[in-house]
């Protein structure tokens, strides 16, 4: 019997559609110590954010020889040594669709928190005040919207920023997509001509983050950050600086440097509109990725 391992959960019924079929499925989180030697009793493991695929474990799992693929449900694979763990003869796959409505809805959220002061006034006035003059906002309309990459959520939010009545412009390392609507242009003007910039690549190969005090310097004042890709691509210091200064006027995160997330001058920052890295965690985000798993595994040993 083929046997799977959902190290970080999975859809209940994912799990039901993959049992249906003959599989086994074993719904365990393992702490990257035991997780090699777990690897030598599974031919998949289907992996979310949570746990790391590293060499380490990808040379167990390898020398056993019975693990055959490792899926990561969603859409990043940094979480996974893709090419070590190829080189090995183990295939890595992602979902890289399934999710991309969802996160794109949560930026957009963040985008209407942040110009309307959603999240402040709910917290102050759940303290007893009443700031009704202090949160006089903007509306998303008529401003611009800067997307740095423009993969499967980038198109999927500037189509509903489009839709709002934005200017959408944008950069990727691919070059200009002649099918998308939007103005190409480079990394410096999305920065210098956005009133909202949404960052939506992988981290990068050195682990740096791509957003520093000089290009948060670039930006427009009054402008606003959105994060909801990769924790490490923002300077999370370098950005409390610039909010502090009241050079941008706001700042939204879904991802962190650490998750979970313990910078406290970030948790406590009242400019930063804060979620827990749930870009993905919606209903029809979960059922999507589970039945893309289900195809994955289903035709890999057909």
């Amino acid at each position: 019997m083929i046997r799977i391992l959902a190290a970080d959960g999975m859809e209940a019924s994912a799990i039901s559609a993959l049992q249906a079929k003959g599989f086994e499925v074993v719904n365990e989180h393992y702490e990257a110590d035991a997780l090699g030697e777990a690897l030598t009793k599974f031919d998949v493991i289907v992996v979310r954010s949570a746990t790391k695929v590293r060499e380490p474990n990808i040379d167990i799992a390898a020398a056993a020889g019975r693990l055959k693929l490792i899926i990561r449900g969603g859409v990043g694979v940094d979480n996974i040594d893709v090419k070590y763990a190829e080189s090995k003869g183990i295939t890595v796959r992602n979902t890289p669709a399934a999710s991309s409505a969802s996160v794109a809805e949560l930026a957009l959220g963040h985008m209407f928190s942040m110009a309307r002061f959603i999240g402040i006034a709910n917290a102050t006035m759940r303290n007893g005040e009443w700031n009704k003059k202090k949160y006089e906002g903007s509306e998303l309309g008529g401003k611009t919207l800067g997307l740095i990459g423009m993969g499967r959520i980038a198109q999927e939010l500037a189509k509903r920023a489009a839709a709002l009545g934005m200017e959408v412009i944008y950069t990727d390392i691919l070059g200009k997509n002649d099918s998308l609507p939007y103005r190409f242009v480079s990394f410096e003007e999305v920065l210098k001509e956005s009133d909202f910039v949404s960052l939506h690549i992988p981290a990068p190969a050195d682990k740096k983050p791509i957003i520093n005090a000089a290009e948060l310097a670039m930006m427009k004042e009054g402008a606003y950050l959105v994060n909801t890709a990769r924790g490490i691509l923002v300077d999370v210091e370098a950005l409390c600086d610039s909010l502090d200064a009241g050079h941008l006027a706001g700042a939204a995160l879904d991802v962190f440097p650490v998750e979970p997330a313990d910078n406290a001058r970030v948790l406590h920052h009242p400019k930063i509109s804060m979620t827990p890295h749930i870009g993905a965690a919606t209903a029809e985000a979960q059922q999507r990725i589970g039945a893309e798993i289900v195809d994955i595994i289903c035709k890999f040993f057909a």
